[in-house]
């Protein structure tokens, strides 16, 4: 008998892992936003942090988006969130372009909504890029496949701050700077997103059958009849939460670390590459490290040296305390997928929808930092509480390491 001939999924491939870049470049230019905002549109830091709130507040609709996604399939769900992706910038352009006499906080709204259309769209990205990277070539080649589109995804979180800078930003000083800086920077962005979306419409991409995959693994334990009857599913959602609150909450409250260290001069912004950066190298790092030890040993050295780095900030001086605390970044690299992977521990069927519910965890980053925020304008509190409010997330992530994750297992 012949032997099955491999399609050549190359060029498809290509296209999902620009995807994936897309992704992490959007999520992390969002988040470097929150200092051009507040210089911009004179806002507090609770104000500010609404950039957070409207971005990854969509991650709410995770498990509806799931639900979707098994009636129109993965393709179309990628097309969607793609064109929607695109109608987002595309509405900021517009929106602001065609208000620039208005009121900043009428600018400012629209900006947010706009940024709210981008997220509904990475969201539903985000539930199908993973699985289309692992099924477009030859199986074998999977874990690979992965690495590569996780590693482009930490180039891009890199990248997004650099954006910033040189293309929003540009050199203009805290007076020169308009909401109309942003408008056609993500034009051009919505632009790239809507021909991503044409190419990807036209393209032949396989279908994705995990009952068929599940059955070829010849998987024949008894599983719980729901997936809610896994406490560890929930307490991983709440995991997520809690890192979100670290990985957002740095480069959140680096503005306003800033300036309550009157010693310090610079952009913040500048320096959030450095953070991405840091992230970037640990997932590098982590895909090594994690061929020799459990998860649940490396996931509680990063929380311990994460942790290390946040508490470093207080102590050292100046420009040092920065460093410190941007070096989070390399420990909080590897941490996402190790919570991820504990939450989805022996759910077999479940794990679709365990995966859904586990996403819904993002919306920390839309609850936590806008309460960071509005600890940091309290004058009795201020930006040192704010931070050390990280280390009720770091305490919690690591209850979920070593209890909450193996509850509901057996």
């Amino acid at each position: 008998m012949a032997q099955k001939t491999q399609p050549n999924y190359t060029f498809a491939l290509t296209v999902v892992i620009i995807v994936c870049f897309l992704i992490g470049f959007v999520t992390t230019m969002n988040n470097s936003m929150i200092d051009f905002c507040k210089k911009t549109f004179d806002l507090t830091d609770a104000q500010g942090q609404l950039v957070n709130s409207a971005f990854y507040g969509a991650y709410a609709l995770s498990i509806p988006f799931a639900l979707m996604m098994n009636k129109i399939g993965y393709k179309m769900t990628l097309v969607l969130g793609l064109a929607v992706v695109g109608l987002g910038f595309v509405v900021n352009y517009y929106g602001i372009s065609s208000n620039l006499d208005a009121q900043q906080t009428t600018i400012y709204n629209i900006f947010l909504a706009s940024m709210c259309c981008v997220a509904l769209g990475i969201v539903m990205l985000q539930l199908v890029a993973n699985p289309y990277v692992m099924v477009l070539g030859a199986p074998e080649k999977g874990a690979f496949r992965m690495t590569l589109s996780q590693a482009l995804n930490s180039v891009a979180t890199t990248l997004a701050p650099i954006f910033i800078t040189y293309f929003i930003i540009a050199g203009k000083s805290e007076e020169e700077l308009s909401g109309s800086d942003v408008t056609v920077p993500f034009l051009g962005l919505g632009i790239f997103t809507f021909l991503l979306c044409i190419i990807l419409y036209f393209l032949k991409l396989p279908e994705i059958k995990e009952e068929e995959q599940a059955a070829d693994n010849g998987d024949t334990r008894k599983y719980k009849s729901s997936v809610f009857q896994y406490p560890h599913v929930w307490f991983g959602a709440f995991a997520i939460f809690m890192y979100m609150g670290l990985e957002i909450g740095i480069p959140s409250m680096l503005p306003a670390y800033f300036k309550a260290n009157p010693d310090l001069t610079g952009n913040p912004t500048d320096y959030l590459p450095l953070y991405w950066g840091g992230m970037m190298v640990g997932r590098f790092i982590g895909a090594g490290v994690l061929s020799k030890y459990q998860p649940r040993t490396l996931l509680t050295t990063c929380l311990f040296g994460g942790a290390i780095c946040v508490g470093a900030s207080f102590v050292l001086p100046g420009m040092y305390g920065v460093y410190a605390m941007l070096a989070a970044g390399l420990f909080h690299s590897v941490m996402w997928p190790l919570i991820f992977n504990l939450g989805l521990q022996e759910l077999g069927p479940h794990t679709k929808a365990a995966s859904g519910i586990i996403n819904m965890g993002v919306i920390g980053a839309a609850t936590l930092t806008p309460l960071m925020g509005m600890v940091v304008d309290n004058p009795a509190l201020g930006v040192g509480v704010a931070i050390c409010m990280m280390f009720i997330y770091y305490l919690y992530v690591i209850w979920f390491c070593w209890k909450g994750s193996r509850v509901g297992l057996n």
